[in-house]
């Protein structure tokens, strides 16, 4: 039985609010409101840990690497308040994501001292348009079953982005959701009708909404139209580069579960200059990831920024908080992460008053902040 920890302070539970005390091991064991007169304006603040969904590097470290890089990314992502993710992958040759998958797979449920736990893997391509590539390298094709059950058998794969507009990629989205997969729409140039019917068809989700696919224009709405129509979840990069705040907030009245990725890069906590994106050279510059074109290339965002930076256009920060850990983890059905309640897995953030971050516990492991 591993020592019982606690922390104290303003603590966000699915039922709202309490000040009191959470006390935890690998799980939380109890929350105990304390009904004295103890200033708690001035408390920190106890909410989920973050969970990032979509996460290509961090530290000088791609995904795509073999060797140590997955472990290098998640201790990364851990200093900033991330307590579980999914690695994530670039559109490359088969090889190469076997290779990337191989090097995934022994963190994969693993609990890796001082980092943040690896859910599996986001399959971000091949399976999309050649026409809508945005960072992607040039090795889209269209997609099958049997490939994909192949990289499954390497490293599990928990989401996959899918162009669904693709010939054979409708009947796609259904044989993975057949068998367990969520499947994104994204970097497509898909129709409103397209997009549409993916999500009849069992996909569940969306891809960096509005980056990488057809925009919405009145008499056309594309695959933007679609997710604004009718999608309950989809992922959105909140670094204030990829999408204006105006259209983020566009997108939180339409999307009930809209939730943040960082779609963070090997630049991520890195100083300016040259890294790997999968196959591609990019430049970090400006706060921002770009090919030599401009074209924005992931980012080197972190969920702590992404809290602060919902925080900054209006929200308040229970609603935020969703978006940054509760959402994504009810997306994969994760019942015991993205929540603060008896019995979930105790990864938390403690944040001072000004949302910076105080201490950070993956399944109850304190993490080291000193490297972030």
């Amino acid at each position: 039985m591993s020592l019982q920890l606690q922390v104290q302070g303003q603590i966000l539970t699915p039922q709202g609010w309490v000040y009191g005390t959470l006390a935890f091991d690998e799980r939380i064991q109890s929350i105990a409101a304390d009904m004295s007169a103890v200033d708690a304006g001035s408390a920190a603040y106890i909410l989920p840990g973050f969970v990032d969904l979509h996460v290509h590097g961090a530290g000088g470290k791609d995904t795509m690497e073999a060797g140590d890089a997955v472990r290098i990314i998640a201790r990364k992502h851990a200093r900033h308040g991330t307590t579980s993710m999914l690695a994530t992958t670039m559109t490359a040759p088969l090889a190469d994501l076997e290779l990337a998958l191989q090097g995934i797979k022994p963190e994969v449920d693993k609990r890796s001292s001082g980092g943040a736990r690896i859910l599996g893997v986001h399959l971000e391509g091949p399976y999309i348009n050649p026409g809508k590539l945005g960072a992607q390298p040039a090795f889209a094709h269209t997609g099958s079953l049997e490939q994909v059950r192949h990289l499954d058998a390497i490293a599990p794969i928990r989401l996959i982005t899918v162009a669904p507009e693709m010939d054979g990629h409708l009947q796609l989205v259904r044989e993975l959701t057949a068998i367990g997969m969520q499947v994104q729409i994204g970097h497509t140039l898909g129709t409103y009708e397209e997009g549409k019917a993916a999500l009849e068809n069992g996909a569940t989700g969306f891809t960096h909404l509005y980056n990488a696919m057809s925009r919405l224009d009145h008499r056309a709405p594309g695959m933007v139209g679609a997710a604004l129509a009718h999608a309950q979840f989809s992922e959105i990069i909140p670094d204030l580069l990829h999408v204006h705040p105006g259209a983020i907030k566009a997108a939180m009245r339409a999307i009930p579960h809209l939730y943040c990725v960082t779609d963070s890069t090997a630049a991520s906590g890195m100083p300016d200059g040259q890294y790997m994106l999968g196959r591609q050279v990019v430049h970090k510059c400006l706060g921002g990831v770009r090919l030599e074109d401009g074209t924005l290339a992931g980012s080197t965002l972190t969920m702590d920024q992404a809290l602060r930076n919902l925080v900054s256009i209006g929200l308040d920060l229970e609603d935020a908080s969703k978006r940054v850990s509760t959402y994504a983890a009810d997306y994969l059905g994760l019942n015991e992460r993205g929540r603060l309640q008896a019995g979930s897995y105790a990864d938390l953030v403690v944040l001072d008053r000004q949302l910076n971050l105080i201490a950070v516990y993956v399944e109850g492991e304190k993490i080291d902040l000193t490297d972030a």
